[in-house]
């Protein structure tokens, strides 16, 4: 019986029903008493008569076990240690109670609570090392501040704003566009595990829902709606980025955009956010100067001033010191390029490289280049 449902289990199977909408859900969970169980007792007519609701909803609301699996769902939930949380879960994202049609429930896999404010990171799949590079540089100082960096898992600038994040054992947040028993894209497996042990997974959608068209503009609006600040790092006009920044401004949050170069047409969507009316951001120094209204918030540290290089680490020789000088502003560089710039031979240059890779202070990209870790 449909009464027989505990409030969590009713908010569970509502979220879950295809072709109910969040507005929808929460027009309904209003006009019926906030109590999510009341939806599934109530007459086709009582239901019929909230806005939006016709005998497509009604009837799918009444013949709910048809559409969801709810024992197998709670099956999948406990061994993948996930939970589900509701807006009346302390644990449940503040700011994104406040937007026009939050989501009634979010799964959730790691601890963390969202006890520090939000900074959403987002960008282009298909980036430069620039962007790149700026995303996880980004990353890091937000997450040494105390921030959460929220994005989106996806290639490019998200995976580098999480990376970022996660190098100085900051708290990071990836919202999927999928349920969030799907790693996607599959290669971001690895830092899917160090999100889900140092921060958050989240999504809105149940067990097995493949990513569409559809779900990624709600995943967006997620990321935005949970953040004080939205920066946009590296995108075209097309970008899926502009539609996480245009939620941002319709859901009156701060919205910053990193500018490029002129001819890059990765940077092209940024260069129209700032026309528009985006804050121009050049360093970290941009968002803090404009989250003054954060009372209680104190940023953990003062971060380095832009342009101000990261100390040598101690203890290196005169070679592994040549070679981590040009890592320092949290440049990508290739091999070529560094010969270029030491001096040293190949053969000299292999071996340094290596011994900095065993001192864990750069890392080896997937594209051959070396970048700070």
């Amino acid at each position: 019986m449909s009464s027989e449902l505990t409030e969590q289990q009713a908010f569970l199977v509502l979220n879950a029903l295809p072709n109910i909408g969040p507005i929808t859900l929460n027009r309904l969970l209003e006009e019926l008493g906030g109590d999510p169980r009341e939806i599934f007792t109530a007459g086709t007519r009582r239901l019929e008569s909230v806005r939006g609701v016709g005998p497509a909803i009604s009837s799918t609301l009444a013949e709910w076990r048809g559409h969801f699996d709810l024992a197998r769902e709670e099956e999948r939930m406990a061994k993948a240690g996930t939970a589900f949380i509701t807006t009346r879960d302390p644990a449940y994202p503040k700011l994104l109670k406040e937007i026009n049609d939050p989501p009634i429930g979010l799964y959730r896999k790691g601890a963390y609570e969202f006890g520090q404010p939000c900074v959403a990171v987002v960008g282009s799949r298909r980036t430069t090392l620039y962007g790149m590079a700026t995303a996880k540089k980004l990353g890091a100082e937000l997450g040494r501040l105390g921030f959460c960096v929220v994005s989106g898992l996806a290639r490019g600038i998200d995976t580098a704003a999480h990376e970022g994040a996660l190098s100085v054992g900051g708290k990071t947040a990836a919202v999927l566009g999928c349920g969030i028993d799907i790693i996607y894209p599959p290669e971001n497996l690895a830092l899917y595990r160090q999100i889900a042990e140092a921060g958050a997974i989240l999504s809105e959608f149940p067990f097995g829902r493949r990513a569409d068209r559809q779900s990624f503009p709600m995943r967006n609006r997620v990321v935005a709606g949970m953040s004080d600040a939205t920066i946009v790092v590296e995108t075209d006009v097309s970008g899926g980025a502009m539609i996480t920044a245009r939620f941002a401004g319709e859901q009156g949050r701060l919205l910053f955009a990193v500018p490029g170069r002129i001819d890059q047409p990765s940077s092209a969507g940024c260069h129209q956010l700032i026309r528009d009316g985006a804050t121009l951001l050049t360093g970290i120094d941009d968002l803090l100067s404009e989250l003054t209204y954060l009372d209680g918030f104190r940023p953990a540290a003062i971060p380095q001033k832009a342009g101000e290089p990261a100390p040598a680490p101690p203890e290196l020789t005169a070679d592994e010191k040549a070679v981590w000088e040009p890592f320092r502003d949290g440049s990508i560089l290739t091999t070529d390029a560094l010969a270029q710039q030491t001096g040293l031979p190949v053969d000299r240059l292999s071996a340094t490289l290596m011994m900095l890779e065993l001192k864990r202070l750069i890392s080896k990209r997937a594209d051959g280049a070396f970048e700070s870790r």
